[in-house]
Order: structure tokens, then sequence, then C-alpha cells
């Protein structure tokens, strides 16, 4: 029995070599990104249900000032811990947690200060006492134990799965409990409340450090230095990502917003959750060999590989099921954010497929990377999108927000990650070729086979997702088995990675 339970602890802890831990930590990573996002998708079609797309518009509007302020002033602190080759950053964790506390006082104090004057700029005055209410969240991320750093930095994902599980769980029964009891846009409100007030509790019983009010001056210019182009970059990517729910709230209408940030939500989950599981993992496993260009180039293709094999039938089976999807799942009232919804898993799709050159970048000591290229994208974006809406509204503003990164986005992201490790683009467009054709032929004959049937919108639903699985499993293998793709040897080594 002792053998039995000693075998799992070993396989369940990360341990072992590089590759092996970040394996492991990765199947963490996914079990914690599936918990997160199924219960976050539970909630948002409990939600959907109950709520007016009107009220998720002034909830957005809310969000776009939390997050506005929150990537204003983010200091990057964990990366900048995450980063460092030395193992043990226990003499920077007074200094990070004192820091955190002093960033949330400040956000809560502008927010309170701000939300009527904000409000009123989105010409929605009832969303003041939202926004003052979610200035508490920031205060209350900030008072949680600074040791969490160290889930990321040893690959330690088992303790992450804790930590971000417990508030996956309390949003989920908060928002749906309080709906149930008052479908209000409160709901949304308090959920947001009990997710950080649920980690920073568990984060204290995960680890015995116990921060004190004692920071020191050095640790703090030290991680500011390498955190202000964290903070550069989280300025832009706000800029670039929720710039447009800004402008469709603004511009359009609460209720425009609503649908607009259902889409997007829908649209680009699946792929980037797989990303994100991706990259949560590779920045600490890219910087633990940062000094070893060929094996980090050889991860980063690899990583790439993986990625878009997911990500392409991802948002190629977004772009197909959308009709069936909304009316089917989220109701009737949801049906004019389809159009929008099917060109925004483009946005998803090419968001993914990038999202790892980023992690190499910040490994590699340049974070100023991503501020720079996200001037250009912000530039791009702010050219086409008002013209864009006045002529076709959210969806307008979703081809904008997608041809924006296919070009000139995808291009610079993957000639720089080419320079940077001393290889040719075409070396990493290649990982995107084969998940390219089998999407597109999944895509191209199932849409045939609805186009010539009469189902309804439930049974489409029923048959066209497990349909779509098969035929893109089938030309994968073909792919795998005529061309030598690879694939298979990458999942040879998660399997023994996982052993």
């Amino acid at each position: 029995m002792s053998g039995r339970l000693d075998r799992l602890l070993k396989w369940i802890v990360p341990s072992g070599s590089v590759l092996q831990r970040a394996v492991k930590s990765g199947v963490w990573v996914g079990i914690t990104k599936v918990a997160m996002r199924s219960s976050q998708m539970i909630m948002l079609v409990v939600l959907a249900r109950l709520l007016s797309p009107a009220q998720f518009g002034l909830m957005g509007i809310s969000l776009l000032m939390l997050s506005g302020t929150r990537k204003f002033t983010r200091f990057g602190l964990d990366a900048a811990l995450i980063q460092k080759e030395d193992s043990n950053v226990d003499s920077y964790l007074n200094t990070t947690w004192c820091l955190e506390v002093g960033r949330g006082l400040l956000l809560f104090g502008i927010l309170f200060t701000a939300a009527p004057s904000a409000a009123t700029q989105f010409g929605e005055p009832s969303a003041a006492p939202l926004i003052r209410t979610l200035g508490l969240v920031p205060l209350v991320h900030g008072l949680r134990n600074p040791a969490v750093v160290y889930f990321e930095k040893d690959l330690a994902f088992h303790k992450s799965f804790l930590y971000k599980a417990s508030g996956g769980l309390a949003q989920l029964v908060v928002g749906i409990g309080y709906a149930l009891y008052s479908p209000t846009v409160w709901a949304l409100v308090f959920a947001s409340l009990a997710k950080p007030a649920a980690r920073t509790t568990v984060s204290y019983l995960l680890d015995d450090f116990r921060p004190r009010p004692f920071p020191k001056l050095g640790a703090a210019k030290e991680l500011i230095q390498f955190g202000k182009w964290m903070t550069g970059g989280s300025i832009l990517g706000f800029i670039a990502s929720e710039g447009d729910d800004a402008f469709v709230g603004w511009f359009l209408s609460a209720t425009a917003l609503g649908f607009y940030q259902y889409a997007y939500r829908m649209a680009d989950m699946p792929a980037t959750q797989l990303s994100g599981v991706l990259s949560q993992v590779t920045f600490p496993a890219y910087s633990a060999i940062q000094r070893d260009l060929g094996e980090v180039r050889q991860a980063v293709l690899q990583t790439t590989r993986l990625t878009a094999f997911f990500a392409f039938p991802m948002a190629f089976g977004i772009a197909l099921v959308a009709p069936s999807f909304v009316p089917v799942v989220l109701g009737e009232q949801w049906l004019p954010m389809v159009t929008a919804m099917q060109i925004l898993a483009f946005y998803g799709l090419f968001h993914a497929v990038t999202r790892n050159f980023g992690e190499l970048w910040k490994s590699q000591g340049r974070p100023d990377l991503q501020v720079k290229l996200g001037v250009v994208r912000i530039a791009t974006l702010a050219l086409a999108i008002w013209p864009a809406a006045s002529l076709w509204g959210i969806e307008g503003v979703a081809l904008v927000v997608t041809g924006v990164y296919l070009v000139p986005m995808v291009p610079l992201d993957v000639h720089v990650t080419a320079k940077m490790l001393e290889t040719t683009s075409m070396e990493i467009y290649r990982e995107f070729v084969y998940p390219l054709v089998a999407a597109a032929t999944m895509f191209g004959s199932l849409r045939y086979v609805r186009s010539v049937t009469e189902w309804s919108p439930m049974v489409e639903l029923a048959v066209l997702v497990p349909a779509g699985v098969l035929v893109y499993a089938a030309v994968s293998m073909l792919f795998e088995q005529q061309f030598e793709w690879g694939i298979g040897r990458i999942f040879g080594m998660v399997i023994q990675g996982i052993k």
C-alpha cells in the first residue's frame, strides 16, 4: 500500500528533469484551466438565461474600469521572480507583498473616486456603485501570500491548481446562488469579489511563509526595473485587447457591449485556454534553459506544433457551430452575436498560436518586445476601428480586431521570434500548414453537410461537434503517416514525461 502511495505521489508531484517537470506541470495547469473554465462557462451559461445582455453590458463597463487600472499599475513582480535563476527568492517576498498591498489600496481609492465620472462617460450612471464595489478586488488580491510565486517558479502546479480552483469554485457558487436569489447584475459583481477572497485565504493554507511589512528599497528597485517593461506591455495589452470593448461600450451601447464581450469570450476561450496552459508552463521552463539556445529553439517549435494542432480545429469548429450553439446554449436573445463570434474565432486562433512567443521573449530578458510590438498593434487598430464600427457595428469591430492580428501582428511576431531563435520564419510557419489543411477540410466538409440538411439547431450541434472531431483526427492521422508531421512524437514525449 505504501509503495503504491509513493508511486502516486511521484507521478502527481512534478519532479525529475526540466522536461518531466514541465510535462507534469502542464497536466496540472491543464486540469486547472479545465476546472476554471468549466466553472466559468457553467456560470456564464446559467446567467445568460437569467440576466439580459444590457446587464452584462453594465458589468462589462465596470470590469473595463477595474481591468484598466490594474493593467496600468501592473509591476510584473511574479514574472521578475520567476525569471531569476536563483531558486530561492524569499528575500524578495516581504517587498513583493508590501508593493502589492500598496497597489491594492491605490486602485481601490482610484476606482472609488473616479466611478461616477467614468460611468457618466459611458452614458450609464448606474454603473458607478458596481465600479466602486469591484474596487475591493485588487485590494483583497494584494493581501495574498506572496509565496504563491513558487507554484510557478518551481513548476509546482499541483498547488497552483488548489489555489486557482478555490477561486473558480467560489465564483461559481456565489454567482449562480445570488442570481437565483436576485437575478440582477450584482450576481456578477459578488462573483468577481468571491474569487480573490477565496484565493487569498487558500494561499496561506498552501505555504507556511508569512509576510511582514518590512520592504527593502534595493529589492523594490530591482523588481520594478524588470517589471517596468511588464507594466508597459500590460498597458498596451489592455488597450489592444480591451480597447475594443471600451470603444463598443462608448460608441455603440451597453447592450452592444454585452453582445460583443460574450461573443469574444465564447470565441476566444477554447483555443487560448490551451495556449494559456502551455505558456504558463513554458515561461518557467524556458527560463530554466535560457542559456542553451538550441534546446530553447527545439522547445519553442515543439510547443508551437502542439498549440497549432489544437488551436486550428477549435477556431474552425467554433465558426462552424456558432449558429447552432448560441440559440441552444445561451438562448434566442443572444442571436445578434453569432456573426461576431464566428469572426472572433479566428482572432482566438491567431492569439493562441503566437502567445507562446511572448513567454520566450520574457525568458530571454526581452519583455520590451511586447511593448514595442503592442504599439504597432494599437496604432493599426486605432486607424480602422471607428469607420468599421460605424459601418457594421460589432461585426465591424470584430473584423478589425481579427484582421490586425493576421496582418501585421502574426508576421511581426514570427519574424522577431525566428530572429531570437536564430532560425527562419518559414521554419515556424511550417508548423501551421498541416493543422490548417486538416481544420479547413473538416470545416468545408461539414459545412456542406449542414447546407444539404434541414436539422434543428440542437440536432446540428449534437452531430457537428463529434463529426468534426472524427474528421480532423482522420486527416491528421493521414498526414502523420504520409508526411511525418511529427505530432505523434510530441505526444510521445508528453506521455514519457508523465511517466
